[in-house]
C-alpha cells in the first residue's frame, strides 16, 4: 500500500477537468496502455493572449497518475502557454505534498503530456517550441527517450539507475538498457563536475567526505568546540566520530542525526550509511 497524503487521494477520489474538450486547440498524449499509463490532455487556449482557458485530461492509470493529471489542469488554467511550458514534474509532485518515488513517474508523465500539448499548438501556427533532432528511444519497452530522461536527471538530480526507472520507468521491464541508462548518468555528471557516488574512486569518495566534513560540517561544530572527523570508509559505509568538545556531548546523537547525517546524504549520496564511533 502506497502512503499517498491527503491531497493526492484527494484528487484521486475526486479529480478535476476529467474529459476532453471539444475541437482542442492543442492536445498532448504520451504512455500506452501496453506500458500500463496512458494520459492525453486537451487544452482550449485563447489566441489573442495565448492564455489557457480550459483544461481536460484522460487518463489510464494509478492514483497517482490521476492526481497528477487532475492537478495538472489545475495548475495550468489562467497561465499562458509560455508560463505553462515551465511547470516542471517536481512543482507537480510538490502541489500534491509529494509522491512516493516509485510513482514519481506521473509526475513526469504529466509534464511530457503539457510540453506535447504546447508542442503541438505551436505547431499549428508554424512555430516550433521545442526544436531538436529525432528522439533516440533509450528503453524501448516503455518508449523512453534520451530526452526524457536527461530532463528527469536535470529537474531532479537522479544519481542511480533505479531512481530514472522510478521517475521514467525506463529499465522497469526487461533490463536490456539498465547500461545505456548508467552511461547517461555518468556522461551527465560528468559534464556537471559531479560522478555519482558510487562511481567515484575510493580516494575521489574520501575527498568528496572530507570536503563536507570541512564545508559544511566542522563549520557548525566548531562553533561549540568540537568538530568530526573519517575514520573509515567501506563502499557506502562512512565511519565517523566526534573530538573536541561534540565527544560525549550529550546532544551528540541529536547533532549527528540533524547535521551529520543531513549534509552527508545531500551532498554526497542519499543511501550512504553513516555510523559514529
Amino acid at each position: 500500500m502506497w502512503d499517498y497524503t491527503d491531497k493526492v487521494m484527494e484528487h484521486f477520489k475526486n479529480p478535476r477537468n476529467v474529459g476532453e474538450i471539444e475541437n482542442p486547440d492543442a492536445v498532448g498524449e504520451v504512455g500506452s496502455i501496453v506500458c500500463g499509463d496512458v494520459l492525453k490532455l486537451t487544452l482550449k487556449i485563447n489566441p489573442e493572449n495565448h492564455l489557457i482557458e480550459d483544461a481536460k485530461f484522460k487518463t489510464f492509470g494509478c492514483a497517482s497518475a490521476i492526481a497528477s493529471s487532475s492537478v495538472l489542469t489545475e495548475m495550468i488554467k489562467g497561465k499562458t502557454v509560455e508560463e505553462a511550458a515551465r511547470i516542471t514534474n517536481k512543482e507537480i509532485a510538490d502541489y500534491l505534498g509529494g509522491l512516493p518515488e516509485q510513482k514519481m513517474h506521473c509526475s513526469v508523465m504529466g509534464m511530457e503530456a503539457l510540453q506535447a500539448a504546447i508542442e503541438n499548438y505551436y505547431t499549428k501556427k508554424g512555430m516550433k517550441v521545442f526544436p531538436g533532432e529525432q528522439e533516440k528511444i533509450i528503453c524501448k519497452c516503455f518508449n523512453v527517450s534520451e530526452k526524457t530522461i536527461l530532463k528527469a536527471i536535470e529537474l531532479n538530480s537522479l544519481k542511480t539507475v533505479e531512481q530514472v526507472t522510478d521517475y521514467t520507468k525506463a529499465g522497469g521491464n526487461c533490463g536490456q538498457c539498465r547500461g545505456e541508462i548508467e552511461k547517461i548518468l555518468k556522461d551527465y555528471w560528468a559534464r556537471q563536475g559531479q560522478l555519482p557516488f558510487q562511481q567515484l574512486t575510493t580516494v575521489e569518495k574520501i575527498k568528496l567526505i572530507e570536503r563536507i566534513l570541512e564545508e559544511e560540517i566542522n563549520p557548525k561544530l566548531r562553533q561549540d568546540g568540537g568538530w568530526l572527523e573519517l575514520v573509515d570508509l567501506e563502499g557506502q559505509t562512512v565511519k565517523v566520530r566526534f573530538l573536541g568538545a561534540c565527544s560525549g556531548c550529550q546532544l551528540a546523537s541529536q547533532t549527528f542525526k540533524e547535521v551529520v547525517e543531513k549534509a552527508l546524504r545531500e551532498k554526497a549520496a542519499e543511501n550512504l550509511e553513516i555510523v559514529l564511533l
